[in-house]
């Protein structure tokens, strides 16, 4: 079966709460008045991936000069990365060491740059507390750092398995949880905050035109040379790259069955009253009868010290629990209503929250939304050189894991996209960066890795095969 390709983004949306402070510099922005024509390089897409993109070729020497325009369907860091669940928490175990190695790269590279500048983006150092509400996947998770023990002992050191039921009160989980593992070198942030902080620092400097609400309906390519169409004319550019996660085969066809949009759903929920910020991020897995495959995951949000400081309990997932359709699907101005019925319940159950609790069956929501993911094929995010095609640079497909990926992915498209313009062979480049642990080899676009992610099931296929596996367990 044919996958059908995503749509461009809905010019509507579900309102985020990462919204609620907008940019008011970047909001309805348009560098010029008028859409430039041409371009050195053209970016779609301004979240954390499109602006780490813009960020690392305004510093890069060998950029220096060239024109960057980046083209937006909706208003600046409006999809995915302006819907997230405010994670940056590196995944350790159920990846192979150089991607865990490659994400918590990443996570400090963001940490840096957030420190560095002052970026006012909540931005909190926290353990990442994954819990597992069943025997099997306990099991799993210890087999999972048993092996990262023998082929990675300086990541394994920074995994702690925890079972003990005053162990994990500590750390406010349910005493129904099975065990949980302790991630060092995670982070949780107002996501909004920091890419809009890069993008308007770009662009005051000089170094970015920024274009909101010019979507990309097509790309046509002849003589080297691409053209974006949108509905305010085209630009036209040797070098393209997008950043459009889970809408890209909306423009690139030929991706639709190797990165597929899915809606996933998120909220923000107001604590108890009289309760304390919880010392982790989290992420739940098999609790309350919710698939394996589709984690909840859980930040909090400051008490004090930030704008609108309520400690609100950024949780998302409930993916189990929902009526609609979500894999394949383009449209976020849709909510789930069975999914956000578990999301205001289900943290009452799994976590021992502190202040007024008695009575309470359900937390209320200061915001409920919808965002769209896009889910790899074969499990990695697509970065590099679109084969056969000139100039078309790709990052995207994180699998809804793009915080501790997108922003080295971003710099790693840079580098190579550079690396080839001043005279180097790109797969030779990208044999070097595997080897410096700049990129995962597992990441790099290639036609030999497309065809071989085409010998995978699709996406649908293994979303329902393990949902069938999680109900017979």
């Amino acid at each position: 079966m044919k996958r059908e390709r995503a749509t461009l983004p809905t010019p509507k949306s579900t309102s985020s709460f990462w919204h609620s402070e907008p940019n008011a510099f970047l909001l309805g922005h348009r560098t010029t008045e008028a859409l430039p024509t041409e371009a050195d390089i053209a970016i779609v897409g301004s979240g954390i991936t499109g602006s780490a993109v813009a960020r690392f070729l305004a510093e890069d020497e060998r950029a220096s000069g060239k024109s960057v325009v980046m083209l937006e369907a909706r208003e600046a860091c409006w999809g995915a990365t302006g819907r997230n669940g405010g994670h940056c928490q590196p995944l350790l175990f159920d990846r192979a060491a150089d991607v865990a190695d490659f994400e918590l790269k990443n996570v400090a590279a963001v940490q840096s740059y957030v420190q560095a500048h002052n970026v006012p983006c909540e931005w909190r150092s926290v353990s990442g507390c994954r819990t597992f509400w069943s025997e099997e996947l306990m099991a799993e998770a210890e087999r999972e750092v048993a092996h990262l023990n023998t082929v990675a002992p300086d990541i394994a050191q920074r995994v702690t398995i925890i079972k003990d039921k005053d162990e994990l009160k500590k750390h406010r989980v349910s005493s129904d949880c099975v065990g949980a593992t302790l991630t060092e070198g995670a982070g949780s942030l107002w996501p909004y905050k920091l890419v809009t902080f890069v993008l308007e620092k770009l662009v005051k400097e000089g170094k970015l035109n920024l274009q909101t609400n010019t979507p990309v309906t097509e790309i046509s390519s002849s003589d080297s040379k691409h053209t974006l169409h949108t509905p305010r004319g085209t630009v036209t550019s040797k070098t393209i790259i997008l950043a459009t996660n889970g809408y890209t085969s909306a423009i690139v066809p030929h991706f639709a069955d190797l990165i597929v949009p899915v809606r996933g759903e998120m909220s923000a929920l107001l604590p108890p009253k009289k309760s304390t910020i919880l010392p982790d991020s989290y992420g739940m897995v098999g609790a309350l009868d919710q698939p394996a495959n589709n984690d909840d995951y859980l930040i909090q949000r400051p008490y004090e010290d930030v704008p609108n400081p309520g400690g609100h309990l950024m949780f998302g997932g409930g993916r189990g629990s929902g009526v609609l359709p979500t894999i394949g699907i383009s449209d976020d101005s849709v909510m789930d209503e069975g999914s956000a019925a578990y999301l205001r319940a289900a943290l009452l159950k799994v976590l021992e929250l502190d202040g007024e609790t008695e009575g309470l069956e359900e937390l209320t929501a200061a915001a409920e939304w919808s965002g769209i993911m896009g889910y790899s094929r074969d499990n990695h995010p697509w970065v590099g050189k679109v084969p056969d095609k000139e100039g078309l640079w790709i990052s995207a497909g994180y699998t809804g894991h793009g915080m501790p990926n997108g922003t080295l992915c971003g710099k790693a498209v840079v580098d190579m996209m550079l690396g080839e313009e001043a005279g180097e062979d790109v797969y030779a480049l990208q044999a070097k960066m595997v080897q410096k642990g700049e990129m995962p080899k597992s990441y790099i676009i290639s036609k030999e890795r497309i065809a071989k992610a085409r010998m995978w099931p699709t996406v649908e296929v293994q979303d329902k095969e393990v949902c069938i596996r999680n109900s017979l367990v």
